[in-house]
């Protein structure tokens, strides 16, 4: 048992050692659209945007795609961007439905699990949980992002709120 318990704790913090360091360069993303159209993750250079990957199926995803439409509607029109990416199986089909369901008014598009993986960051070995968030400033640097487990502070409107508030107000004659 303690064996378990010890080799459990050195795997977690091997894990978050694991993790790329903060602030970095958010690599380039594709996004595709339910229509087909692919979008670059850098053509939203310049605003503040909040990367979401989720599930169409999951409630928590749900819930925070809704309180990324909430600070979409108010902090939209200062150059906040939220975008939605599902991974699930039949992501391409979900996804217009997801997106119909919430009313949601930014992009919905999908992605597989390799991409989201690699962008993440996350090893073989990792079993992310969902939704997975990357927030990233006008510059294109990641902020701050979730652990495979999930991070409950980027799940926090009034939490997500501060730092999207704090990124929009940050001089964007940053170096990058």
């Amino acid at each position: 048992m303690r064996f378990a318990i010890g080799f459990a704790l050195v795997w977690s913090s091997a894990a978050a050692l694991a993790m790329p360091p903060l602030p970095r360069k958010a690599p380039e993303f594709t996004i595709t659209e339910p229509s087909g159209k692919e979008t670059l993750l850098s053509s939203y250079r310049g605003k503040v945007v909040v990367l979401a990957f989720v599930h169409t199926t999951c409630p928590h995803c749900q819930a925070f795609s809704m309180i990324l439409e909430n600070l979409y509607k108010e902090l939209g029109p200062k150059g906040f961007q939220p975008i939605d990416v599902a991974w699930n199986p039949n992501a391409q089909q979900l996804a217009p439905m997801f997106a119909k369901a919430l009313n949601l008014t930014f992009p919905v598009g999908y992605s597989s699990y390799d991409p989201i993986m690699d962008f993440m960051g996350f090893s073989l070995m990792d079993r992310p949980v969902v939704p997975l968030e990357v927030v990233i400033d006008r510059q294109g640097m990641i902020r701050a992002e979730s652990p495979p487990g999930g991070d409950p502070n980027l799940q926090d409107q009034g939490k997500l709120r501060a730092l999207i508030e704090s990124l929009l107000s940050a001089k964007t004659s940053a170096k990058r």
